[in-house]
């Protein structure tokens, strides 16, 4: 008896037919019109940056447009309080240039290096009492981006 329990036991597997149709899984359905219109053109702003060209680069804040004395000061607290560190920046050219390499890479004159000084220490925008360094260009630096 033993071996009719084995036979009716034992199962038939059908060969692989392939994957299913997928027409039973729920699908985000698009009307073909509004596939080329998504834009968010009108409800976004450029930020307005302090143009790379032309223009020396002297401190933590020289990228930004001209600021008065009140904005510098919000933004030497949003330094603070994410916990990063001002730094007074200096460099003799103060332009992007090319120097003991001619070649492609890191130093080819698309990057311009700076020094820095940084101000440890600081947990108040108060501390930091020479803002004017942080954001200040000397006379003769292009102020309208024009080069």
């Amino acid at each position: 008896m033993a071996p009719a329990v084995m036979a009716s036991s034992a199962t038939t597997v059908a060969p692989f037919q392939g994957l299913k149709s997928t027409a039973g899984l729920p699908v985000s359905r698009r009307s073909s019109g509004s596939l080329g219109r998504v834009s968010n053109g009108g409800r976004i702003r450029c930020m307005q940056v302090w143009p790379i060209e032309g223009i020396k680069k002297f401190e933590t804040l020289s990228y930004l447009p001209p600021l008065s004395t009140e904005a510098l000061l919000k933004q030497v607290d949003y330094l603070i309080r994410s916990k990063w560190v001002p730094c007074l920046e200096f460099s003799k050219v103060g332009f992007v240039f090319r120097e003991h390499n001619s070649s492609p890479g890191y130093y080819d004159g698309r990057y311009w290096t700076m020094w820095k000084l940084p101000m440890f220490g600081c947990t108040d925008a108060t501390q930091v009492q020479c803002v004017s360094f942080i954001a200040f260009r000397p006379p003769g630096c292009e102020e309208s981006g024009k080069a």
